[in-house]
């Protein structure tokens, strides 16, 4: 169907971007990152303020992210 899309501001992009209509969109590749107190924040004016802080990357999960079946 279509749809009106109002004002877009992409920062920076290292996938696609999609605008419109769309049949299916499944994820062709996975990955885990880690990061710390306000480690992923993204904005124009990001403003964080943290005391200490410790990231626990213990993850016992084989799988997160099954990717069996995207074409």
């Amino acid at each position: 169907m279509p749809s009106v899309v109002g004002a877009v501001n992409i920062n920076s992009n290292s996938g696609t971007v999609n605008f419109g209509d769309t049949l299916n969109i499944s994820p062709k590749s996975a990955s885990k990152t880690f990061s710390g107190s306000g480690g992923s924040n993204t904005g124009n004016v990001v403003n964080t303020i943290n005391g200490a802080n410790a990231t626990n990357t213990f993850d016992p999960n084989l799988v997160d992210q099954p990717l069996v079946g995207n074409i």
